[in-house]
């Protein structure tokens, strides 16, 4: 075996082992594109050893269209809908883009209800720099906030690059989206990714939020060249400022019914997810917020919306209103 193969297959076990736990005679859905192929086909190798039984769905033809329309419906086919919802585990490895949009359809929804282990995998299988004590750490972490965060009604995140607001989260539980699947969990990317969630109470966030890293929707291979600045007046979005990637933001969101709500807030709390991919929103020290939907993927949430587009704030610093407690200060662990 040459290295490169020894390396991805490290990286499949990872995946297969570790993160979704597979089990012999569990039924498998692995969906991918054609840039992921050979992954996919390494992935459903390791779960052929391990006595279950894969299914590889090529979904080339959606998330090409997807990613180049993003009114593209990204629920999938009623036959690829129905293999999801009749599988102990579904593991998709697409763009990763793609795979962060379409967490937020039914059919994910449908999935977690009927107790299945659902996750994306992260691009780089085969060079990934984690180990199994990484992701326990990144997972203690959010544990550990989710435990702070319990019965809390505001939050305030600030940053240095101007994001100043107060969230309500006062009745929303939190969404642990962890490396380690959990039967009925909610889809989240694997390894390299570990994020706290909440559904935003959706009228009462207020302030300024400053996207300064990813900006999700609009085409960006990475971080924003331009700061893109959100004014938020009672939960929605009055003004989008900044050049041309705020002006991106402002088309594609323009006439879609409740894309100017905020409806997501989040934080990472992993080591290894890197900077400037979609990845990014799991990285320890950023804070994330998402315009549209939070019906699908958020418990409590109540706005429903064709889009759920996300952006980062790096170097956050996250605050508990109610108790001055600190979960993250200036992008470093503060709990």
């Amino acid at each position: 075996m040459s290295e490169l193969a020894a390396e991805l297959r490290r990286d499949a076990e990872l995946v297969v082992d570790t993160c979704m736990s597979v089990e012999k005679d569990d039924v498998v859905t692995i969906i991918t594109d054609d840039a992921h192929r050979l992954q996919a086909e390494a992935l459903s190798q390791i779960v052929v050893e391990r006595g279950a039984f894969p299914v590889i769905a090529n979904n080339e033809h959606q998330v090409r269209r997807g990613l180049a329309d993003l009114r593209f419906p990204m629920a999938p086919p009623r036959n690829l809908h129905q293999a999801m919802v009749n599988s102990d585990e579904i593991i998709i490895i697409t763009n990763l883009e793609w795979a962060n949009r379409f967490a937020h359809v039914s059919a994910v929804k449908e999935s977690c209800e009927n107790n299945a282990k659902i996750a994306s995998v992260e691009e780089g299988i085969g060079s990934w720099d984690i180990t199994e004590s990484d992701i326990q750490d990144a997972t203690a972490r959010a544990v550990a906030a989710i435990e702070a965060l319990r019965g809390a009604k505001r939050c305030r995140v600030t940053s240095p690059a101007g994001t100043d607001v107060l969230v309500s989260i006062e009745g929303r539980p939190a969404l642990e989206v962890t490396p380690i699947k959990k039967r009925g969990q909610m889809m989240g990317p694997v390894p390299l990714w570990a994020e706290v969630a909440f559904a935003a109470v959706e009228d009462q966030t207020n302030g300024k939020i400053v996207v300064d890293g990813i900006m999700l929707g609009i085409g960006l291979t990475g971080q924003v060249e331009e700061p893109i600045v959100w004014t938020i007046e009672n939960g929605r979005v009055v003004s989008m400022d900044g050049g041309e990637e705020a002006d991106r933001l402002r088309q594609v969101t323009a006439g879609v019914e409740g894309a100017d709500v905020i409806a997501e807030f989040a934080f990472g709390t992993s080591e290894k997810s890197p900077y400037g991919s979609p990845s990014e929103k799991g990285r320890l020290g950023t804070v994330h917020f998402a315009i549209g939907d939070n019906s699908h993927a958020y418990p409590g949430g109540q706005n429903v919306c064709e889009l759920h587009l996300d952006g980062a704030c790096l170097s956050a610093s996250l605050q508990i209103e109610d108790t001055g407690q600190f979960i993250v200060k200036d992008g470093e662990w503060a709990l």
